[in-house]
Order: structure tokens, then sequence, then C-alpha cells
């Protein structure tokens, strides 16, 4: 994370809590985008926000070396009829 990024702003009213807003060169160097999870927590200096802790999205490599064909079935679509259905 880029260091040295430093903003002065205003605690703001939204809705029933209060609200600061992360402009987009602090977003930028902290590397946060729309969407991700993040704590919020108390410490002694004042407020941490920082990313939650989240499972790592696994690459395609990654994926395949997990498949297994014996746990994860065959093939998904039959060739022939398997039940009672109507045509």
């Amino acid at each position: 994370m880029t260091t040295g990024v430093k903003v002065e702003q205003t605690v703001q009213e939204w809705g029933n809590g209060l609200g600061v807003r992360i402009t987009a060169p602090v977003a930028r160097a902290a590397r946060f985008a729309r969407g991700l999870p993040v704590t919020v927590e108390v410490v002694a200096e004042g407020i941490l926000v920082r990313p939650a802790a989240t499972r790592p999205r696994l690459t395609l490599a990654q994926k395949l070396r997990a498949f297994d064909p014996a746990r994860h079935g065959g093939e998904a679509m039959a060739d022939a009829r398997t039940g009672a259905e109507v045509f």
C-alpha cells in the first residue's frame, strides 16, 4: 500500500449514522474499490478501516487442481432418457 496520502475531511451525518467520504486518491493508495468488504475498528489513535479478511480468489489453475471427477460428478448432461421425461 502507498503511504503518505493524507486529506482532512469533515464527519457528516448520513441517515441515522455518521460517515466520511473516502476520496479517489486515498482509495487508490489504499487499494480500496467499490464493494470491498472492510472491518472498522476503534483503536487507541481513533478508527481503523482495513480490508476484511476474506478468502482469496482462486486462479483457474488452482480450481482445476482442486477438481476431483470422482467427487464432483461426471457428465453433466445425460445423452439418453433417464427418467419419465415427456417429449
